[in-house]
């Protein structure tokens, strides 16, 4: 009997690989890279030197943040997965399937930081759908793909790591966590620890990038020059981003658990809301490796930018398999599969309802 499908979240590893990747319509000489379980992009070759890189993801869209916040998230997540292929965004395609309860009151905001923020990226709004319909709802409204086109030879992919390399994560752990549960109950965080903090943590949220991370990381060089791969850690946090990039690689890794940044605040709204950092949600939490004679230039890059990362690990043998280390206790990294996030959002959500 084959795996079941999750309670909530993305399909498991198990799910993806039985139903999924077996059936992905027809094969075509062109497609260098398809899709893969932890690969967010996709490249497809167009001739003379040049690829172009593609993904896809859902338009994310919480009213509880205020339609401009709202429309800056929805933006950058959809940029920040194309920008790990190390390649900038350029142009956007978007389905909106808007629940009957969005006016243009709200839409006009929305959509005016949409542009605005698709315009600061680099990226042209070339093709979409618009409309509002029964059964739709938010958060999910839709969804669209961003497309980079570039040098064939500029490209990294998650499945790109090489033995040897020096993992680096930027931010730390658990920022968009501690994002969203920041701007959706600043109440509860008030009441904890008082407004100032309250205040303070709601601007974890525009940490929820990877694009100026990416593009900056690459900037000291791609594969044997720099930079092998990138992979923003999404659902399960840094744990599953850091499996995702070894299993795609088939490598392995060594990781000091105590050199992951966990930023003060977000430390803060994680122990508040009950949940582990390192598993949780991190849109915005870019996890890089790149050759040892690089690691330093890429460290600097991003601390000019005002980036902070640092280097948690390396790569190894696919037969060391991955290694966590925690005060000098090895166990074996797997994948969470279930992140805590979403029952403990689910779970304030209706405290606040009955509060």
């Amino acid at each position: 009997m084959g795996s079941e499908m999750p309670e909530i979240g993305k399909v498991s590893p198990d799910i993806f690989n039985e139903i999924i990747l077996p059936h992905l319509g027809r094969k075509r000489p062109e497609v260098l890279v398809g899709p893969r379980n932890g690969v967010d992009v996709g490249v497809t070759e167009l001739g003379r030197g040049q690829v172009m890189v593609t993904t896809t993801d859902p338009v994310f869209v919480v009213p509880a943040y205020g339609w401009e916040r709202s429309a800056w998230f929805a933006v950058h997540i959809l940029a920040s997965d194309a920008a790990t292929s190390g390649l900038a965004p350029q142009y956007i395609t978007v389905d909106l399937n808007l629940p009957l309860s969005m006016d243009r009151k709200a839409f006009e905001p929305f959509w005016n930081v949409f542009h605005s923020e698709c315009e600061k990226i680099g990226m042209a709004i070339i093709s979409g759908h618009t409309g509002r319909y029964q059964g739709c709802d938010y958060p999910m409204v839709g969804g669209a793909t961003v497309i980079c086109i570039g040098p064939k030879s500029r490209y990294v992919t998650p499945a790109m790591a090489m033995p040897g390399d020096k993992v680096i994560v930027t931010k730390g752990a658990a920022v968009e966590a501690a994002g969203l549960f920041a701007v959706t109950f600043p109440g509860r965080l008030a009441e904890k620890y008082g407004a100032a903090f309250a205040e303070r943590a709601a601007g974890i949220f525009r940490q929820m990038s990877v694009v100026e991370d990416a593009l900056t990381a690459v900037e000291a060089g791609v594969r044997r020059k720099g930079v092998t791969s990138m992979h923003d850690a999404t659902e399960c946090g840094v744990w599953g981003g850091l499996f995702e990039v070894a299993r795609a690689s088939g490598v392995g890794m060594d990781i000091q658990k105590s050199s992951i940044i966990v930023q003060d605040d977000i430390a803060a709204v994680c122990r508040l809301f009950d949940i582990d950092p390192y598993s949780s949600i991190s849109e915005g939490t870019l996890i890089i490796t790149c050759r040892p004679r690089k690691a330093g230039e890429v460290l600097a890059r991003l601390s000019d930018k005002g980036i902070p990362a640092s280097v948690v690990g390396e790569v190894t043998g696919a037969e060391s398999g991955i290694n966590l280390f925690d005060n000098g206790r090895r166990t074996v990294l797997e994948h969470p599969r279930v992140d805590p996030f979403w029952q403990a959002f689910a779970r304030e959500a209706a405290r606040q309802g009955n509060g």
